[in-house]
């Protein structure tokens, strides 16, 4: 079953336009987990565009004492600061992104035959957190990219889905990025790594990819879902997005 962990940078977003407190990404998380989501995904960038560091206590400290069996999930660039934070923080999933600081949100998955050995002693060094270890891929299934990823100690890889979830209006490039990431996934699980996705993913394209990949792990999802949010409440959102990973509800 294709779990949900739900993405709050866009709550952040909206919350500090204002400087004022509300909507509270707390408060929308807990809803969400109400919902049944399995876990909560946050991206702290460096200039706290969205997500604060101050939000990353809070968001684990209400998954730790009010839901104990699911997922809080970190992603970022692995910069000093943020091998810090998630060292202190122990969430239950890291995920490296290869963003530059300026980049409004990821675009793109890490070249591993470039990056493998960098990410090789960065993965041993945050393993002994104990959180499960992800790293970001553009779909690609080159055999030598694939073993590249599986060299540096990831426990499963999460498939850059912009480019199927920007093809909403195309269906042959729809089809023919579905099938990418397919491949893609494919090829991961021959090397024994989990697979994850995120990016664009809406209710709409996520019954195709789920039946495409049927052991995907998990889906994070924030901007569409949060827009959702704002027509049929975030609750009923998480429940949409649930039914659209396949499950029953």
């Amino acid at each position: 079953m294709t779990e949900l962990s739900v993405n709050l940078n866009a709550v952040a977003f909206l919350r500090n336009r204002r400087g004022l407190p509300w909507p509270s990404v707390v408060d929308l998380g807990r809803i969400a987990l109400e919902a049944g989501a399995a876990g909560l995904t946050v991206h702290p960038r460096p200039d706290e565009r969205h997500i604060t560091r101050a939000d990353v206590p809070d968001l684990m400290n209400l998954i730790t004492s009010e839901f104990p069996d699911r997922e809080f999930n970190i992603e970022g660039y692995p910069n000093e600061a943020f091998m810090a934070l998630v060292e202190k923080i122990r969430p239950h999933q890291i995920t490296l992104v290869p963003d530059a600081p300026s980049q409004p949100t990821s675009d793109h998955g890490w070249d591993f035959k470039t990056h493998g050995y960098k990410l090789q002693s960065i993965v041993s060094r945050l393993k002994h957190t104990g959180a499960r270890l992800s790293l970001f891929a553009d779909p690609d299934p080159d055999p030598q990219q694939l073993e590249a990823a599986v060299s540096t100690g990831t426990d499963r890889i999460e498939l850059y889905t912009g480019p199927y979830g920007g093809a909403f209006n195309d269906a042959v490039t729809t089809a023919a990025e579905l099938e990418k990431l397919g491949q893609t996934a494919d090829a991961a699980r021959a090397h024994g790594l989990g697979i994850n996705a995120g990016h664009d993913l809406t209710v709409e394209n996520l019954p195709a990819l789920v039946a495409r990949i049927p052991d995907l792990a998990e889906v994070s999802i924030g901007h569409n879902l949060t827009a959702d949010a704002l027509t049929y409440g975030m609750a009923e959102t998480v429940r949409r997005f649930r039914r659209a990973c396949g499950q029953v509800v």
